[in-house]
């Protein structure tokens, strides 16, 4: 019996069956589907990791306070402040590898206009913000270094304020009150949009970071320091120099714990692509085994079409079927449930990916089908045919014919 004759007669057999030949290829269809969908969710969300960082740059750096122990007790990285406005200008200055810097204290207020207010975070920064951040203004200007050293009480809105206090009217030169304090807005920020679903990047204003020290919040030292290196190629030698100078300048003794902590973006981009990529294959991994659901399934309506149809095997044999013959109708038949349900399993796991950024649990998410996750579901699915068409398969093939007529 060549091929082509042996797939005739199992699609005929499958037709015979239909619902039951449909309900068999359904957990493969769902499997597939769910593996593409939750790979396209995985995939989506390291798309959208990668894009944050490539937007704020891969020369960008972070100087933070670190820790200190006294007493026995460890405060904590973050938890003591060392940072002053002196240690960026040094930085700046002395650090070769190193184009901007821009120190950075926040705080949130109450930010009001005529009748309007908004509760929003205060970013205090340095004038190079933008360069730094690679954040640019859209109208408007950003305050100048003049501005930061005399402490003026201008700002720079994100989007999402401008458009909440002002909406359609012109912010350039109106005035807005922080505290009772009033700010004369210079510029609005281009809009970033939100952050993973976590929060809105366009929801803050900026002002001078000795502005947020005098008038807002009285603290000598600064949060952080935002650093921008020469390139992305030179931000290890940037981060070498910067930790170096700050032992220096804090008076660090060799050996001891640095009271600071530098972060380089390209490792937190990395590390942030990894743990993405570990969810990605988790999710895989998790949606894969309802094709192994699926699989058993198949083997289990193969085992009872074996049983519904011994006496059409013995008859076969009768005429001239060999095993391999009745071997190979079998797994055939297996092998076209499951690849049929692959293909439909493709369209309903594409069509899923779609949909689901539609629904509101999932609306803050971005899907990424991947032309590889549709290639691995499918010839996983068509292994799982073979895998577990096989038993029911051998056994049919090595029914006793004599046996198998007599069979009622």
């Amino acid at each position: 019996m060549n091929i082509m004759r042996t797939s005739r007669v199992a699609l005929r057999a499958l037709g015979r069956n239909k619902m039951r030949s449909f309900l068999t290829a359904l957990g493969i269809i769902i499997g597939v589907g769910a593996v593409i969908s939750m790979v396209s969710i995985g995939e989506g969300a390291k798309q959208g990791v990668e894009d944050r960082f490539a937007s704020m740059g891969t020369n960008l750096l972070f100087v933070s306070p670190g820790s200190r122990s006294r007493g026995g007790v460890h405060s904590g990285f973050g938890g003591f402040n060392t940072l002053k406005p002196e240690d960026a200008v040094a930085i700046e200055q002395q650090c070769d590898a190193v184009q901007y810097t821009s120190p950075s204290v926040s705080t949130r207020a109450q930010t009001v206009y005529g009748n309007k207010n908004w509760n929003t975070s205060i970013q205090g920064t340095g004038a190079m913000y933008p360069e730094v951040r690679n954040w640019p203004v859209e109208q408007g200007t950003y305050f100048d270094e003049s501005q930061v050293r005399t402490a003026a009480k201008v700002c720079v809105l994100g989007s999402e304020v401008k458009k909440s206090l002002f909406e359609d009217e012109d912010a350039i030169g109106q005035i807005v009150r922080v505290k009772s304090i009033p700010f004369r807005v210079i510029g609005v920020l281009k809009s970033k949009g939100e952050s993973g679903g976590w929060f809105n990047r366009d929801d803050m204003m900026t002002v001078p970071y000795t502005t947020v020290m005098k008038r807002l919040t009285g603290q000598e030292y600064i949060s952080s320091i935002d650093i921008s290196a020469v390139s992305a190629t030179r931000t290890e030698e940037a981060q070498t120099q910067i930790e170096e100078l700050l032992r220096i300048r804090h008076r660090i003794a060799p050996g001891a714990d640095d009271d600071f902590q530098v972060r380089n973006m390209a490792e937190i981009a990395e590390g942030a692509a990894q743990a993405t990529q570990i969810m990605t294959i988790l999710l895989g991994s998790i949606a894969s085994i309802s094709l192994l659901v699926g699989g058993i399934g198949i083997m289990n309506i193969m085992l009872v079409s074996v049983t519904e149809r011994i006496r059409e095997i013995g008859i076969r044999m009768a005429v001239g079927a060999q095993q391999k013959d009745i071997l190979l109708q079998f797994l055939t038949e297996a092998v076209v449930l499951s690849v049929l349900g692959g293909l439909i399993g493709v369209l309903f796991g594409v069509g899923l990916s779609k949909l689901l950024v539609y629904v509101k649990t999932f609306s803050q998410f971005k899907t990424a089908v991947s032309p590889g996750a549709i290639i691995l579901a499918f010839v996983f699915a068509a292994s799982v045919g073979i895998f577990f068409g096989f038993y029911p398969a051998r056994k049919a093939s090595r029914l006793d014919p004599i046996e198998a007529l007599r069979y009622e």
